[in-house]
């Protein structure tokens, strides 16, 4: 169980390479998994803990956009149902780059969607895994951890200098700089 948890944040395909599966057949394996998770992803994906509350206060002083390793046919209908889809601007799937996380890419696109300007703006990447950091601190932006996912503060903090309970937390921090 622990090899799957550490991969955790990966696309599927690089997930599945990386516990074992021939590249060759690596795509059957995501094919199959995604016709199984299509069925239940929206009824059995839960909400962090203080995460609507995290979204809600962020959207009052920052824009927001998801960046993620999901695809945006899976992500789209999982944000509609916890009623936080329409706070979000952009939101960059796995479909929309080359080079998923923790390649800067995805957070460059989204930034770019964003028409932003480093002499202008902050960036903020909230993450609970450590590609989420990585792919910060690839494309030059400010990083918080969380750690109401699968990795630790010690994981964490080998990727950020600020770590906090939860999103709500990370956002609180955010609102005061």
């Amino acid at each position: 169980m622990e090899d799957i948890k550490v991969q955790i944040g990966y696309p599927l395909d690089i997930m599945f390479e990386n516990l074992g599966v021939n590249k060759d057949v690596v795509w059957d394996f995501v094919d199959s998994y995604k016709l199984r998770y299509k069925d239940i992803s929206v009824a059995q994906t839960l909400l962090l803990e203080n995460a609507f509350e995290a979204v809600t206060l962020a959207s009052k002083f920052a824009r927001l956009g998801v960046v993620t390793t999901k695809t945006r046919i899976y992500s789209t209908p999982i944000l509609e149902n916890f009623d936080i889809l329409k706070h979000f601007e952009v939101i960059i799937g796995r479909e929309d780059v080359e080079n998923p996380k923790p390649h800067k890419e995805p957070i460059l696109k989204a930034l770019d969607a964003f028409k932003y300007d480093d002499k202008k703006h902050q960036a903020f990447m909230v993450g609970d895994t450590k590609l989420d950091l990585i792919s910060a601190s690839n494309a030059s932006i400010n990083s918080v951890g969380v750690l109401c996912g699968y990795s630790n503060e010690e994981e964490l903090l080998k990727y950020t200098n600020i770590v906090k309970k939860d999103s709500l937390e990370a956002v609180k921090h955010i609102s005061l700089l």
